[in-house]
């Protein structure tokens, strides 16, 4: 059964509220909220497809919403639509310009609300479908290169913003260039494959970003994460990856093939203020945990 998108209304009248769920609900999952505060707590948390957003609202008005939702990595992309009883074309311009997709004037006509959602829904998808094109590896399904270099610098501003830890792997699969020279770059591109499987499988947080580096380097990156968590889970990342049994004969440090991992934790304006200090941090490690025998974490210099 194919899952139902989800759509978030903010509206601070009750009323409202209950008028376009009830519009909606036979073909989407409703979720609502009754201010700009609690919607960017319920989109920041699980985002949903879409959000039916009030202009005029107590506190945070439906442009300041919009303006913080466009500031989070994992919010920036959802499809806004204003729902306004002011329906001049200042009011619009300035509605588009700061990001949304469309407007519906107030009192909402059902059809109207109906077709609008189901349009920007199909848009949505179209674009998403585009942006996987761009933004994924295609031998190992992960986020590439030009993804990572983009979440690496919404993820450092939005940290420096509310001071939040931010944290780096960077993995490197052992010996990786004798494992092609014996096997064959066929079971070479296989063992990537598998390898990236185990490593993104160990992630459930929305936020969380694994990506393939270059090569045979992978990188995850961390958001809020608790120090003594992200040990643990690259330690595990390390035994997921043994676990897997893939013979490598040559290899100088195990039987199977394994990888090692450099750990960087910095808290971005306080330790550093470009993240390339942190990439930078994070590599050094990975070189250290080489140079101790491979098939280990080091975070030797985390701060």
């Amino acid at each position: 059964m194919t899952e139902r998108a989800r759509i978030l209304i903010v509206d601070d009248t009750p009323e409202n509220i209950e008028f376009i769920a009830r519009t909606l609900a036979d073909f989407y999952e409703v979720q609502f909220a009754t201010s700009g505060t609690m919607a960017l707590a319920l989109a920041s948390h699980d985002p949903p497809s879409l959000i039916l957003l009030d202009v005029v609202m107590p506190g945070m008005d439906g442009y300041q919403v919009l303006e913080e939702l466009r500031k989070l990595s994992q919010c920036r992309d959802i499809p806004v639509i204003f729902i306004t009883g002011h329906d001049d074309m200042e009011n619009e311009t300035r509605g588009l310009e700061a990001g949304a997709v469309d407007f519906i004037s107030k009192p909402a006509n059902p059809a109207v609300v109906k077709a609008r959602v189901k349009t920007h829904l199909t848009l949505q998808a179209q674009s998403d479908q585009l942006r996987s094109l761009v933004f994924i590896d295609s031998l190992t399904g992960l986020a590439n290169r030009r993804r990572f270099d983009e979440c690496l610098a919404l993820e450092w501003w939005h940290c420096q913003r509310y001071g939040w830890p931010l944290t780096l792997l960077f993995i490197d699969i052992d010996h990786f260039k004798l494992y092609n020279d014996h096997y064959g770059h066929v079971a070479g591109d296989a063992c990537l494959a598998k390898v990236a499987a185990a490593i993104g499988g160990q992630f459930g947080r929305s936020h969380d970003l694994v990506a393939r580096y270059g090569g045979e380097e992978f990188v995850c990156l961390l958001p809020e994460c608790d120090m003594v968590k992200v040990r643990d889970k690259a330690h595990q990342l390390c035994d997921a990856v043994a676990e897997l049994k893939i013979p490598h004969q040559t290899s100088l440090t195990a039987p199977v093939v394994t990888i090692s991992i450099g750990l960087a934790t910095m808290i971005p304006g306080q330790d550093a203020n470009d993240p390339e200090a942190l990439t930078s941090l994070a590599d050094q490690n990975l070189y250290l945990a080489k140079s101790q025998g491979r098939n280990r974490l080091c975070d030797g210099l985390s701060r």
